[in-house]
């Protein structure tokens, strides 16, 4: 009896003390059921790993590196703003890159040679004899009045905000240097006409008014509230004449159904499509690409941007050019998206294209951007921690028919 009685209170006291330990493994059990295992960063990074260490070969290393490491930025300066901000902005050591190139003297490609000829209106580069790597050989000219200020090689000083004039215009907008590439790659003229398909946040646009020579410049992005975050920058650079539907017309329509809303009407054609943001998949959780339920919308980014780029073709008039531009590295969004655009177009629409070589304007800048060796096709900025501009990839077509 006295045994039954002494297991009857070591009972009551083990469940006492059951009752007064938290159940941390319920808890633990619950707690690691709903949280997320990797965040977004990280599975972009093991993606990256997996995918450019193949693409890239032995300069990965190097890109990744950058990639981690904090970004360069370019000043892009305001001429319709009045402050006069670019002597301060010297006096700081930076330099305007575009107006500071350099252009190699030596051949481009095997059995062609260069002629570099300039004038105080702008600069032309134009390369002799028909064909390099494939791709055309074309005259460059570069518009004067984009200028875009950057900070020394290695030095990653941060810009100071920009101020409002007396008109309450900013003197320049803070973006990657290596952004307006595609600006200038594109050689707007005087009176042309100008789409800009995937337009949002508005840097490249802003860069290609800056050129002060486009009739009318068509500005267009699918998202709603991406369109309005362009309107905001546009407005608080661009004075209000210049808003008008007259010089300038802002839309929110889907950018893969332009050709048949606007066809063979532009000069010009951006196609700056949605990518992996490469940078901002490696530092950003917020709004990340690679989120779990973001999964089905990255696989078919390739897709979409096929369908851009092809509306953008369409877009443009026989004798027009397109700029394709991504901000990634990946093979399968660049050079694999311009190969089937261009069969596309011509199967499925008898549009004819011919590749344009960029080479002129890598060796205009090799001195502030690292770009990519032996591309088949197009352009590529990659980061370099002494250059830590994009990345960016870019390749211009001219359509024939």
């Amino acid at each position: 009896m006295a045994l039954m009685l002494d297991c009857r209170l070591l009972f009551r006291k083990v469940k006492d003390l059951r009752s007064l330990t938290p159940r941390r493994n319920r808890v633990k059990e619950k707690w690691a059921a709903t949280r997320v295992k990797q965040p977004p960063t990280r599975l972009a990074l093991q993606h990256f790993d997996a995918t450019y260490n193949v693409q890239l070969g032995k300069i990965w290393p190097s890109v990744r590196v950058a990639l981690l490491s904090e970004r360069k930025y370019g000043a892009l300066l305001n001429h319709f703003s009045n402050h006069s901000i670019l002597e301060d902005l010297q006096s700081q050591g930076c330099r305007d890159f575009i107006s500071d190139r350099h252009v190699e003297a030596e051949p481009l490609c095997t059995n062609q040679n260069s002629e570099v000829g300039c004038n105080e209106e702008s600069t032309v580069v134009h390369l002799n004899n028909s064909d390099c790597d494939g791709q055309q050989p074309t005259a460059l000219q570069l518009s004067p009045n984009i200028k875009c200020l950057v900070f020394p090689r290695g030095d990653v000083t941060r810009f100071k905000p920009a101020r409002p004039d007396i008109c309450g215009l900013l003197s320049y907008y803070l973006m990657d240097a290596a952004s307006v590439l595609p600006c200038l790659a594109l050689d707007v003229r005087e009176g042309h006409i100008v789409l800009d398909l995937c337009a949002a946040p508005g840097g490249k646009t802003l860069a290609l008014l800056q050129t002060q020579s486009i009739r009318l410049l068509c500005v267009n992005d699918t998202s709603a509230s991406r369109t309005l975050r362009l309107r905001k920058v546009l407005h608080s650079y661009v004075p209000k004449e210049f808003l008008t539907n007259e010089k300038l017309r802002i839309t929110s329509f889907d950018g893969t159904k332009w050709g048949e809303i606007e066809r063979n009407t532009f000069d010009r054609v951006l196609v700056d499509v949605p990518c992996t943001t490469d940078r901002h998949s490696l530092m950003e959780d917020d709004n990340n690409i690679f989120s779990k339920n973001r999964t089905g919308e990255r696989r078919r980014l390739p897709q979409l941007q096929l369908e851009l780029l092809v509306a953008g073709i369409q877009a443009a008039c026989p004798g027009g050019e397109i700029l394709y531009s991504t901000c990634t590295l990946s093979q399968s969004q660049n050079q694999s998206v311009v190969e089937q655009a261009i069969y596309v177009a011509r199967e499925d629409h008898d549009i004819h294209l011919q590749v344009v070589s960029l080479r002129p304007l890598t060796q205009m800048f090799r001195n502030t951007f690292h770009f990519a060796p032996d591309l088949h096709l197009g352009e590529m900025v990659v980061p370099h921690l002494a250059l830590n501009f994009g990345p960016i990839y870019m390749c211009k077509l001219k359509r024939l028919t």
